[in-house]
């Protein structure tokens, strides 16, 4: 259970600076794409390192969009 949660923590921080970039990129660019999908690799390979069944890659999902989600809130410009 603690493995769980560090490594749906992990996604979500392997995620927060592409989901920062992400914010600015042209929608639907190469850049765009990159920044959403280069991050994908790495959380496979940390679930699989840590031998993580297929059951919980929901999870490392939502750590993922989550990270995505938090790193473009803190690169848009606010009030």
């Amino acid at each position: 259970m603690v493995l769980l949660t560090l490594l749906t923590l992990a996604a979500l921080a392997l995620n927060l600076p592409f989901g920062y970039f992400r914010v600015k990129a042209k929608k639907f660019s190469v850049k765009w794409f990159l920044y959403i999908h280069l991050p994908i690799p790495f959380i496979f390979l940390l679930r699989t390192m840590a031998e993580i069944g297929y059951k919980f890659i929901p999870l490392m999902v939502i750590g993922a969009v989550a990270g995505q989600l938090i790193g473009g809130k803190l690169n848009r410009k606010g009030p």
